[in-house]
């Protein structure tokens, strides 16, 4: 028996070695094609994983004079403020309130265009509203921010003026804590949902059309050729989408928050986002803000695993 194993044994290194002789022959054969991930591995590279090398401020009582290599360790002393700190709890509310809106109230909405547009047979119509609809995503936060300060004031604003014609009194949409999240939603609605509308018209267009010729021969309607035909060819982008969406709960569109929250409504508007902004560079408090920050992109990365988890496991798709 040991004779036979040897054999074996020794023929199973000259596999490994052909094996990985084929996979450099490969990159040889299409150097040009690796090169291209060059830029981008360089971008993450110094960009993304780089940077990672100041979490250790959050470790320390961290002094600008000083620098990361002089400042004195305190160990877990400041995320143990962070969890005692009653604003921080109060800003945790409010980024996860602001997302799950979001969430529930615009995911679908990209889906529902993208399934209509795609009913739509004039295309020159169906081209001019994916314009339409697409150019808002284009338009900086700032830029949004100061239309609907216009649109929305109380003192000349156009949905205003409209109001007070029909009978109602004014509404002060960025100085009402119970108006504010509305609009924040409404806002990122308006910009947003075409960019996702023209991911998921992507997405049908690469569904067979023999799937539709099919159902049509099988006596499908319109209605029922969305439901079991365009909506399951879609369902690993949507899945994909509501993964990536879970990963992004507590960034909850910080720099919307920061160009149109004022101290008036910070009860309700103001995210972890805006807070770690407020407190790492308006009180200096670097060493608190990144241990804010670790915190936060600890609990989306336990979010995109959990929700791939849980669409693997119910719906059996996910990204691995």
């Amino acid at each position: 028996m040991e004779m036979a194993s040897k054999p074996a044994a020794a023929k199973s290194k000259p596999a490994r070695t052909v094996r990985g002789g084929e996979t450099w022959r490969k990159m040889r054969k299409d150097w040009d094609l690796y090169a291209l991930l060059l830029p981008g591995l360089a971008f993450l590279l110094v960009f993304k994983y780089t940077p990672m090398y100041g979490l250790l401020i959050s470790f320390q009582d961290f002094s600008i004079f000083r620098g990361i290599s002089g400042s004195p360790w305190v160990g877990l002393k400041h995320f143990e403020r962070l969890v005692h700190t009653e604003q921080f709890i109060d800003v945790l509310t409010n980024t996860i309130l602001i997302s799950v809106y979001k969430l529930v109230f615009l995911f679908p909405l990209p889906i529902v265009i993208a399934v209509l547009l795609n009913e739509l047979r004039r295309m020159a119509f169906k081209r001019i509203v994916q314009s339409v609809i697409y150019l808002p995503h284009f338009i900086s936060w700032v830029i949004v921010s100061g239309l609907f300060i216009n649109l929305l004031s109380v003192n000349g604003g156009l949905v205003n003026t409209v109001i007070e014609r029909m009978g109602g009194e004014p509404i002060a949409f960025f100085l009402d804590e119970n108006v504010f999240r509305s609009v924040l939603v409404g806002t990122e609605g308006w910009k947003e949902v075409g960019w996702g509308t023209i991911v998921y018209l992507a997405a049908i267009a690469s569904i067979d059309p023999q799937l539709y010729e099919a159902a049509r021969m099988d006596g499908a309607n319109r209605f029922r050729q969305i439901v079991h035909v365009t909506v399951p060819g879609i369902a690993s982008t949507i899945v994909l989408m509501l993964i990536l969406r879970l990963g992004n709960m507590l960034e909850a569109g910080t720099e919307q928050v920061l160009v149109m929250y004022n101290p008036v409504v910070y009860n309700v508007a103001d995210v972890i986002g805006s807070y770690v902004y407020r407190v790492g560079l308006g009180a200096s408090d670097y060493s608190f803000s990144t241990a804010v920050g670790l915190f936060e992109s600890v609990v989306a990365f336990a979010l995109i695993v959990t929700g791939n988890w849980f669409c693997k496991t119910y719906l059996g798709r996910s990204i691995w």
